[in-house]
């Protein structure tokens, strides 16, 4: 059983200037009762630098010397949660948060990722097709391709090694092509959306956990949700809403099955914007997806 904490982590530093409403996810989740339905812990906010829309001349990449900044203040918070023997819960945000959380892992040892999105997020800082911005992208800087300042936080690259990594759900396979996104390394392992559904929910899930946990693996595992993995009829209250994602119960499944691993260390969510939800219907439906899948793994 776990002891949860909540970490807020509203940073948009790597994201659009369309949508930077996303910094209030953690206020719509926790107003929506989330910290109380999984009997959680407040570990604290983490208020970012200021987010400048201009892409450094360097690197191509938005506020990629404050997202390392960022990175670091993040991984300094989850590590505290880390060292209580507690499990982080951290509320985005953008996608960019990755980088923090992972880092926190990289300082102490070989860990892996379980990254459910409807997005790789895999692209070259020159090939980004949305201004630059590093929530494109931040699985690849995470697994050490990028510029240094965003690749080579601390020193570390990479935060993960490309066969600790399962990339689940995403559905922009063809985007990437038309892009020319860089493709996903074939130790990687990925199931898009069209495998899961194929495999079933629960099948593909296990398959993904016992990658993480293979003898010969990583020390555990961090968990990734970025709510565009969900059908757009639910979740439209993102910056790339898709149809064909998954159900609530989809997501629930999923989140239950990778809880039931005592590997899993940790868990984050992110890119839900409360300004594109009049009536926070899709907030609600989200909050309580967490609460039910998480939950009756809490001490509480």
């Amino acid at each position: 059983m776990r002891n949860f904490a909540i970490i807020e982590a509203p940073s948009v530093l790597g994201h659009i200037p369309t949508h930077l409403g996303v910094a209030r996810m953690p206020d719509a989740l926790l107003k929506a009762g989330l910290a109380e339905r999984l009997g959680a812990r407040h570990a604290g906010r983490v208020e970012s630098p200021p987010w400048r829309e201009e892409r450094d001349p360097e690197t191509q990449i938005m506020n990629p010397h404050a997202i390392n900044e960022y990175s670091i203040t993040l991984a300094n918070t989850v590590g505290e949660v880390l060292d209580k023997g507690e499990f982080p819960v951290v509320i985005g945000g953008d996608c960019s948060i990755l980088l923090g959380t992972l880092l926190a892992l990289r300082r102490r040892g070989r860990f892996g990722l379980f990254y459910l999105d409807g997005h790789a997020d895999f692209y070259e800082a020159e090939k980004n097709p949305i201004s630059g911005a590093a929530s494109a992208s931040d699985l690849g800087y995470a697994t050490g391709r990028g510029p240094a300042v965003v690749a080579d936080i601390e020193g570390r690259r990479p935060l993960l090694r490309d066969d600790d990594v399962v990339l689940f759900g995403y559905r922009d396979g063809a985007i990437q092509a038309r892009n020319r996104c860089q493709p996903i390394p074939e130790d990687l392992l990925a199931f898009n959306r069209n495998e899961v559904r194929i495999l079933g929910t629960q099948t593909a899930a296990e398959e993904a956990v016992a990658h993480l946990t293979r003898v010969d693996g990583p020390e555990g595992f961090w968990i990734h949700v970025d709510v565009d993995v969900l059908d757009q009829g639910i979740m439209w209250a993102c910056d790339h809403p898709q149809p064909d994602g998954f159900s609530w119960d989809d997501l629930a499944t999923t989140l239950r099955t990778a809880m039931q691993s005592p590997q899993a260390i940790g868990i984050q969510f992110t890119i839900y914007n409360p300004d594109m939800d009049p009536g926070h219907l899709s907030g609600r439906g989200l909050a309580g997806t967490i609460a039910r899948a998480l939950a009756p793994f809490g001490k509480a």
